[in-house]
């Protein structure tokens, strides 16, 4: 395989969400041309104006708008395409009433996108996908285990998981199942971000950087006993980038985090950064939570990592692609910053 990426060409899904931006950023810097989806074409030109503060590379970017689920646009897109970033996922801030308007689409929009690139020899597909793929789905006792790449959420086990959980992983077990059946040239990878946080670009941002929102806008009077991986959005676009490039993560999986922490250590993080603002302090009671819970359903899906820290193995991408995210640290507190400078917390 060359290495001279230049003028290459990536599709990438969902470049208007918090991920695909920095990737389609990092990419551009790179000498890639990139072709992003977006739903609706209506934030195109917001969606440029974005980017281009980012990147002096703007010229090299393409919006087209696609859904996941539309079988028709995908052949087209897929046309003189060296490498897809499939980063597009559906992640509703509310829940739909049947998983199933979460799982189908998520499956489909994978299904999609493998059968066109395989039709147009595409090299290489690298698929977004989540540690929720790998942690869920478990019993008592497999909780005190490290998980690894090898390991798989067991979406039959609905005590241990979420329906978005479950999207992930069905959606990600489709993929390397299509491929064994039907063995073209075509490569594959998939990363699998923790909780990813970082600078947020604009005032549509992504689901998890309500931890630090939630933490410092003043609306937590206490915290609920539950911790996360965490990765900063810039070290998982790196990722995607190296997964996508080098030769030797073909066929593989990888994890994304920097380390596991709860949210009072968040919350102690946010807090001598910002000894003004009202970060709480105080840990709620599980029973407590579980309480609340029925009345915000938004806590819901948190419930299952009420006390219980599930243990990864966080080496492989280090030690085989030669990656180094960023800390804890600058991913918590480069998100805060970034939503107070877009007043997303006054």
């Amino acid at each position: 395989m060359d290495h001279n990426f230049n003028n290459r060409r990536v599709l990438l899904t969902g470049i208007s969400g918090f991920l695909g931006s920095h990737t389609a950023i990092q990419l551009l810097n790179k000498g890639y041309k990139v072709t992003g989806t977006v739903r609706n074409l209506s934030r195109a030109n917001d969606l440029k104006a974005i980017i281009e503060k980012h990147t002096p590379h703007i010229q090299n970017l393409t919006i087209a708008e696609a859904d996941l689920n539309d079988e028709s646009k995908w052949p087209e897109l897929t046309q003189n395409i060296d490498f897809i970033q499939h980063i597009a996922s559906p992640f509703p801030r509310i829940l739909p009433k049947h998983e199933s308007d979460l799982i189908i689409p998520a499956r489909n929009g994978v299904l999609n996108i493998l059968k066109s690139a395989s039709v147009n020899n595409v090299k290489r597909v690298v698929i977004t996908s989540s540690i929720a793929a790998v942690v869920y789905g478990k019993n008592k006792k497999d909780l005190d285990l490290t998980f690894t790449e090898k390991d798989w959420t067991d979406e039959s086990n609905k005590k241990d998981s979420t329906p978005y959980f479950r999207s992930k992983t069905i959606a990600e077990k489709a993929a390397w199942e299509y491929l064994k059946k039907n063995p073209s040239g075509l490569e594959l990878v998939t990363v699998l971000p923790g909780a990813i946080l970082g600078p947020v670009l604009e005032d549509d941002f992504g689901t998890s950087a309500n931890i630090v929102i939630k933490t410092i806008d003043g609306s937590m009077p206490a915290i609920p006993k539950i911790g996360v991986e965490i990765i900063d959005v810039r070290s998982v676009a790196d990722l995607l980038i190296k997964a996508m490039e080098l030769p030797q993560a073909n066929n593989q999986r990888y994890l994304a985090s920097s380390g596991y922490l709860s949210f009072k250590n968040i919350s102690g993080i946010l807090k001598k950064e910002y000894p003004n603002r009202k970060v709480p302090s105080k840990e709620l009671p599980d029973f407590f939570v579980k309480l609340l819970s029925n009345f915000e359903t938004s806590l819901k899906p948190i419930l299952i990592d009420l006390g219980i820290e599930r243990k990864i193995d966080r080496f492989k991408a280090v030690n085989e692609l030669n990656w180094q995210p960023l800390s804890m640290e600058e991913a918590i507190l480069s998100c805060a910053e970034s939503v107070i400078a877009l007043k997303i917390v006054k």
